[in-house]
C-alpha cells in the first residue's frame, strides 16, 4: 500500500503545471542572465583545447526516456558508450579550463535549454550516463524509481552532500535514498529551499571537481 500511495503522490510532480510554470520562467532568464558568462566559457574553451564547446551524452529522464543533456565540454574525451568512468579529483581526462567551469558549476548551464525543452526541471534527481544507469540499476534497490520525476539541475540529493565521485556503493545508495524521498515529499515551496540551498553550493563545493 505504501508503494501504491508514493506512486501516486509522484505523478503530481511529473504533472505540476506549477513546477513546469517555475521551470520555464526561471530557465528563461537564467539563461539570458547567464549569456555573457557562456560566450567567455565558450571563447576560453575553444582557445584551451581543441573539440567542440558543448559535450552531449545520452541519460535517461521522465519514465526511463533517453535524451540528450547539454553541457559545456570540460574534458579531452567525449564519452557516451558502454563504460563511462565517473569525474574524479585530480581527474586527467579535465583541461585547465574545464577545471574551473567544473568547480563553479558554469559546466553545467547550457543544462538550462534541457529544462526548456521539458527534458529536465530546475529541481530533480540529477541525471547519470546510460551505463551507470544500467550498473546502479542491478546493484541499489529503488534506483529506477528516481524516474518517476524530471531530472533535474540540482536535487536534494546535491544539497545534502551526495554530489561527487562515487566511492562505495553506499554513496550511491543515499543519493537514491534521497532522490526518491524527493519525489515522495514535493512540494513547490520545498524546490524553492533547495533551489536558494544550491547558491552557496556553487560557490564552495568540496565535491566539484
Amino acid at each position: 500500500m505504501e508503494d501504491c500511495a508514493n506512486d501516486a503522490d509522484a505523478t503530481v510532480v511529473a504533472s505540476s503545471g506549477a513546477k513546469r510554470l517555475f521551470d520555464v520562467a526561471l530557465s528563461a532568464f537564467a539563461l539570458l542572465f547567464f549569456l555573457p558568462v557562456l560566450l567567455m566559457a565558450a571563447v576560453a574553451i575553444k582557445l584551451d583545447s581543441p573539440g567542440p564547446v558543448l559535450f552531449r551524452q545520452r541519460r535517461t529522464g521522465l519514465n526511463g526516456r533517453v535524451f540528450w543533456i547539454y553541457k559545456l565540454r570540460t574534458m579531452r574525451v567525449q564519452e557516451d558508450g558502454a563504460d563511462i568512468k565517473h569525474a574524479a579529483k585530480n581527474d586527467d581526462r579535465i583541461t585547465r579550463v574545464g577545471a574551473l567551469l567544473r568547480k563553479t558549476s558554469v559546466d553545467e548551464l547550457p543544462q538550462l535549454l534541457n529544462v526548456l525543452k521539458g527534458d529536465m526541471s530546475m529541481i530533480g534527481p540529477r541525471p547519470h550516463a546510460l551505463s551507470h544507469d544500467q550498473r546502479y540499476e542491478a546493484l541499489v534497490s529503488g534506483y529506477r524509481r528516481r524516474f518517476r520525476a524530471r531530472p533535474g539541475l540540482t536535487g536534494l540529493a546535491q544539497v545534502e552532500g551526495h554530489r561527487g565521485e562515487i566511492h562505495t556503493l553506499d554513496c550511491m545508495e543515499k543519493r537514491v535514498a534521497s532522490d526518491n524521498a524527493y519525489i515522495e515529499r514535493w512540494s513547490l515551496g520545498m524546490d524553492i529551499v533547495i533551489l536558494l540551498r544550491t547558491v552557496p553550493l556553487v560557490l564552495r563545493d568540496p565535491n566539484a571537481y
